[in-house]
């Protein structure tokens, strides 16, 4: 079936500091809301792998199924496979694809899940809609997405605060969406489900190891990865800004009070 092909740039692109993020999730802190409709036999769609910490995880709790973990950057699926391996997972495969026109017949995989997806695509509604078309009859779309909108800190920090106007601002010049949380019931429901349950999770970094974890790698990315580059040649900020946005993470970081919450939305969608 054919599908119009909508792109938007990934924000935060492959540097170690984004993989340190990525490789830290896991079925459990990334996909509860999901973990109780799966059974053994499963077959599941995991679109936007990366690294392939929750697709190994979720090829373990589906021993007789098979899962297929897909992304659109082919150079991420080699890290994918190797987490695989290393976990001598034989019911797990990888192949790059993009969501808006995934090549897989309708009525495919009992699962489809997409986990920090749509915030990042051209099309939510359309990769949605092709998420449903993939998933056989009484089969599950799962999707969970942060809101950048709704997370919060403690103590108070001006530069932070510049961070999220910034990081904001860069992911829509980019085509996306980062208060992607909050809309995810809406996109269900324009892209024709009806059997939805919305609900939502946190990730909370408030110890002294969870807080020096969190800020180093905002820090590094802020001034680093994909996202700083955007950032500086769409002229949204200078590299002396984002310097002093890195020092604002680091120094957060530093205060024994210091707390920070993720807010994520999440849909399960059964297909009728």
């Amino acid at each position: 079936m054919s599908r119009p092909r909508e792109s938007a740039v990934y924000t935060h692109g492959h540097h170690e500091s984004v993989l340190r993020s990525h490789t830290w999730r896991t079925a459990a802190n990334s996909a509860a809301y999901l973990l109780g409709s799966l059974k053994p036999h499963m077959r599941i769609l995991d679109i936007g792998c990366g690294p392939g910490t929750i697709t190994a995880d979720l090829a373990a709790l589906v021993p007789d199924g098979q899962v297929t973990g897909v992304d659109r950057a082919p150079e991420i699926l080699a890290r994918a496979r190797a987490t695989a391996a290393e976990r001598g997972l034989a019911n797990v495969d990888f192949a790059v694809a993009d969501v808006h026109a995934l090549d897989y017949p309708d009525d495919t995989f009992c699962v489809v899940h997409a986990h920090q997806v749509l915030q990042h695509v051209g099309d939510p509604v359309q990769a949605l809609r092709e998420m449903t078309r993939v998933t056989k009859p009484d089969g599950f779309i799962a999707v969970r997405d942060s809101d950048y909108a709704a997370m919060t800190w403690y103590p108070a920090s001006p530069g932070m605060d510049d961070w999220l106007d910034l990081y904001r601002r860069v992911a829509r010049a980019n085509g996306g969406e980062p208060d992607a949380g909050r809309r995810l019931k809406s996109w269900a429901l324009r892209a024709g489900l009806t059997d939805i349950t919305a609900t939502s999770g946190t990730w909370t970094y408030s110890t002294a190891e969870e807080r020096r974890w969190w800020s180093e790698l905002w820090a590094e990315r802020t001034v680093a990865s994909e996202f700083a580059r955007r950032a500086t040649r769409g002229g949204h900020a200078t590299a002396q800004r984002l310097r002093d946005v890195a020092g604002a993470w680091r120094e957060w970081g530093k205060q024994e009070e210091g707390w920070f919450a993720v807010l994520h939305g999440e849909i399960l969608c059964r297909k009728r």
